[in-house]
């Protein structure tokens, strides 16, 4: 089993910034993927950013330019830093992994996901 744990998020007015991480437990083995999906209040949850296990990296249109992933393998840690934040940005979002050379650029690609932690920008 894998556990994921996020931290971070919260509440920050439009144009601002906020940084979430996520760290991941248990039996993650190598050559994994993590990522993070977003749902907002009716939506459905959509897959936003991904990193592989070599550091290739996979950008939502919507955020492209704005949100940058990293990933610190050695502490099986993911952050997603998230700059000029929008109304349309809140929602809870969710730290997921894929396991063994999944494709992370897919949401079929993430067997594993957190709890979710809530991002609410305000106008």
């Amino acid at each position: 089993q894998v556990q994921l744990v996020e931290s971070g998020g919260g509440l920050v007015q439009a144009g601002g910034s906020l940084r979430v991480s996520c760290a991941a437990s248990g039996r993650t083995g190598s050559r994994y993927s993590m990522g993070w999906f977003r749902q907002a209040p009716g939506k459905e949850r959509d897959l936003i950013v991904g990193i592989d296990w070599n550091g290739d990296t996979y950008y939502e249109d919507s955020v492209k330019g704005r949100f940058t992933i990293s990933r610190d393998s050695a502490m099986n840690t993911v952050h997603l830093q998230m700059n000029s934040l929008k109304p349309e940005d809140t929602a809870v979002y969710y730290c997921a992994l894929g396991l063994y050379y999944s494709n992370y650029r897919s949401a079929r690609g993430y067997d594993y996901w957190g709890q979710g932690t809530q991002v609410t920008v305000s106008s």
